[in-house]
């Protein structure tokens, strides 16, 4: 597959609501206040009622009924209610159904899980409260170039599955020989079309070869083999993949030190599968 067949692809891809857009920019916009998002929000009734669902889910533990964005940004923050917007989106984008055999489910799970870890290892790497957001979407949207292939080239990616699966190969290696391209390429296109930052398409683009001048991409390679390692969700890719010299450097720990620096995680766990219900 050539990469203008792939871009046309993409563009074939359901945007996400101009209202999760704006959303988007306004976070990461200093001069933008709560009251902004608010309004935005309260302005997708769909959005709304997702994004009150979610924080009156048990996970949240909350003592009274969150009836109002106004007062959840209150309880839980602006970064986090971006994180709900953009992951209602990203739900919202996913079909049960594909002729490639993918489990949409098993892969939000996954991907749900990777946003939270990726999360995590950036806060324990000292990134900035206001920066944290952009780890949680990078693991929540890294392998959502797969949607594509499903929605898209189901016969070749449905190949790529069952080769992967059966002669325990990398997916992406897979991908390339019978798509001819891979997910992180697909993603970063998907990334760049949802008009997300620069860097976030660059973590989907290289989160199986992390570069070491990216901390945001080398989380986001961690906290994909720390998901996959711990089996929580499936992606199609059954490879856990070994740290590159970057990596170990830059985190002074294998893959098993990371997992029990980690802590619990079925907290975690819980409010991946909270978001899914």
């Amino acid at each position: 597959m050539h990469i203008d067949e792939l871009v046309t692809l993409v563009e074939k891809m359901p945007a996400f609501p101009n209202s999760v857009q704006r959303v988007v920019e306004l976070a990461s916009d200093i001069n933008s206040s709560g009251k902004d998002i608010v309004v935005v929000i309260e302005s997708d009734p769909v959005m709304t009622v997702k994004i009150l669902k979610a924080i009156n889910s048990p996970f949240y533990g909350l003592p009274r009924k969150i009836n109002s964005i106004q007062r959840a940004v209150v309880h839980i923050g602006i970064n986090t209610i971006k994180n709900m917007a953009l992951s209602v989106a990203a739900i919202g984008v996913l079909k049960p159904h594909n002729k490639a055999g993918f489990d949409t489910g098993k892969f939000l799970l996954h991907s749900l899980m990777t946003a939270a870890i990726c999360k995590k290892l950036g806060e324990t790497m000292g990134v900035p409260q206001n920066e944290l957001s952009d780890y949680y979407v990078a693991g929540l949207l890294h392998d959502f170039g797969k949607v594509v292939f499903a929605e898209f080239k189901a016969e070749a990616f449905k190949q790529s599955l069952q080769k992967s699966a059966e002669q325990q190969l990398p997916l992406h290696h897979c991908e390339n020989e019978f798509i001819g391209i891979d997910h992180s390429q697909a993603g970063a296109l998907l990334a760049e079309k949802w008009a997300f930052d620069a860097s976030l398409v660059e973590a989907i683009n290289h989160h199986h070869t992390p570069p070491q001048s990216s901390l945001l991409t080398q989380c986001l390679f961690v906290a994909n083999q720390v998901s996959k390692q711990l089996g929580i969700g499936d992606a199609g890719n059954p490879i856990v993949e070994a740290f590159p010299e970057a990596v170990s450097a830059h985190f002074g720990m294998d893959l098993n030190e990371v997992i029990e620096s980690l802590g619990d995680l079925s907290t975690l766990k819980s409010e991946a599968l909270s978001f899914i219900h």
